[in-house]
This record gives structure tokens, sequence and C-alpha cells, in this order.
């Protein structure tokens, strides 16, 4: 039986199965590939969603895509703050309240360069219910990395889906030759 357009939309309709996590976990891979490599921060890509929309992408973003040391998830964020006419400090005013994150790496929560972690950017944004991820952070700027936890204390759902690590890794470290060529010699 084929589903109507409304249940659809519907704000209930919010099991979905790993085909479509892996959609958006894609999409971010896709946006990542697009970040310019560099040897002081990691390529990844971010999709904002609202499920219950019938076109659910509220918002993408890549390392480096806007002016300034930017992170993914802080160039999404800000892409949908200007497309509504309002800063991103009022991001939680116009984002629906079942907004998703899907982002090829969990999310910092140190920034060496002193801005604002993108932890702290999705609790600042208060209608992000799930966060999903495809790799946590690898430990080469910043010793540990618990977004999971922060994230999973404030209320918001976290998860990790599995899959497409290595090519998450290949991707977000691409300006980092030194590393690569360490872990190309080290599988011979």
């Amino acid at each position: 039986m084929e589903a109507s357009e409304n249940e659809l939309d519907s704000p209930d309709r919010l099991q979905w199965d790993a085909d479509e996590h892996s959609k958006w976990l894609t999409l971010a891979l896709h946006l990542a590939k697009k970040s310019p490599p560099k040897p002081t921060n990691y390529c990844v890509g971010a999709v904002l969603i609202s499920p219950s929309r019938k076109y659910p992408v509220l918002s993408t973003g890549y390392t480096l895509e806007l002016p300034g040391n930017t992170h993914a998830e802080q160039c999404c964020f800000e892409k949908f703050a200007k497309s509504n006419g309002c800063d991103v400090e009022e991001l939680h005013t116009v984002l629906p309240d079942d907004s998703t994150l899907y982002t090829t790496m969990e999310p910092c929560v140190k920034r060496l360069s002193g801005n604002k972690p993108c932890a702290q950017r999705i609790l600042e944004a208060k209608n992000i219910k799930k966060v999903f991820v495809g790799v946590t952070e690898p430990e080469k700027f910043v010793n540990e990395n618990n977004a999971c936890k922060i994230l999973g204390d404030s209320g918001i759902a976290y998860e990790h889906i599995p899959g497409m690590e290595k090519e998450i890794l290949e991707v977000a470290t691409a300006g980092h030759e030194k590393e690569q060529a360490e872990e190309s010699d080290a599988a011979k």
C-alpha cells in the first residue's frame, strides 16, 4: 500500500531505514570532497534536514565553504540563517523542531582557532534533535572529542552510521600527506 503525501510529510515519520541514512551521509561525503585540502583541518561535509518536510534538505555545508576558518556545520547553519533572513544566533527561531544533522565527522568540541565549536553551535540551534555521523574525530588536532556525550547529555540523539568510514577518512585527511604516507607504509 502506497503512503499518501500527507503521511510522508508527517512529523511522526521518523523511523528511517539504513538506506535513508546512507543517502544523507553520501550527500555529506560528496560535499566534503569540495573542501580545499589543508594539513590543518579535516575536509568535512554536513547536511541539515527536516524529515517532516516534502523537500527535507534545509541547508548543506562543507569545510572552508564560507570565508574564514569555517567548519562544515558552521557553514550549513550560517547559510540556513541567511536564507531565512536572520543572524546565525537567531537560528533557533527559524529552524524546524525536527531538524536533523548529518555530518561526515563528529562535530568538534574545541577549536584551536578560537572559533565557536560545532557542538556548541548545535546546542545553541536548539531544534536539532538528532545528529548522525560517519566517523569520530581522529585525535590529531584535539586529544579527545566528546561531542557524543555533550550532545547526548543535552537530549540530542547521536548515532554513528557505519559503512563509509574508510572513504570518509580518505576525504577528510586529503591535505595530510605525511599522515597518509605513514598509513600507506603501515598497510604494506
